[in-house]
């Protein structure tokens, strides 16, 4: 039986990956455009956030991240699978992933909007399948399979994920996310934060550079 894209997801998909950047890009320019503005520190963990690794890892990492951002997926598909063997298997550090939707920013917020409705153990199979597939689709021009391959692995039935992208909530909490990112500085991805200090460099030599000092002095 064939399964038809949703309306919504559909016509967001077939604006193309040259859509004018939303709002979220917006703040990001602004950001960049005012350096004299003091920056607050990195938005605490909460309940709400996605979290890969223990509750009670010494370390943790915040990344800030767009899943149209190419520099972002090879981070998920080259570096992460070693930095979690490294660190979150070994219950060293857990890794906080945070939206940062880049241009062209309606596919990324829609993209994270769907990562947001997964079920709840199901977020990081979804940003897998977003990261993993973004090349094709970008080389396609055309982000509905895309999207389907990645709400097939949300655990959601294709209907629920529309009724949460639909949501209030889910817009206001991808917002909040940007706004303490920029409140903090963020103005590219991927963008890392060690123990709420930034690091500028994202390869596994630079973030171990960070992190194994703090573990040997506990």
């Amino acid at each position: 039986m064939t399964r038809h894209i949703l309306p919504l997801i559909s016509a967001l998909a077939i604006v193309g990956l040259s859509a004018a950047p939303a709002a979220a890009l917006d703040l990001v320019r602004k950001s960049a455009a005012s350096s004299s503005s003091a920056q607050a520190a990195v938005p605490a963990v909460t309940a709400a956030d996605r979290v890969m690794g223990r509750a009670d890892a010494p370390v943790t990492v915040i990344e800030y991240a767009s899943f149209t951002c190419n520099h972002c997926a090879a981070w998920t598909n080259e570096v992460l699978p070693q930095f979690k063997a490294r660190y979150i298997d070994t219950g060293k550090a857990r890794l906080v992933f945070r939206d940062m939707p880049t241009a062209p920013a309606q596919i990324a917020s829609t993209a994270a909007g769907i990562a947001r409705c997964a079920a709840p153990d199901r977020f990081f199979d979804v940003a897998r399948a977003f990261m993993s597939g973004q090349a094709a689709a970008f080389e396609k021009g055309d982000a509905r399979e895309w999207f389907m391959n990645a709400i097939a692995a949300s655990g959601r039935t294709q209907e629920q994920i529309e009724t949460c992208l639909k949501a209030p909530a889910t817009s206001q909490a991808l917002q909040a996310e940007v706004e303490g990112a920029v409140a903090a500085g963020v103005t590219g991805t991927p963008s890392f934060f060690v123990n709420g200090k930034r690091v500028e460099d994202h390869s596994l030599e630079a973030l171990s550079a960070a992190i194994d000092p703090l573990i040997r002095a506990r």
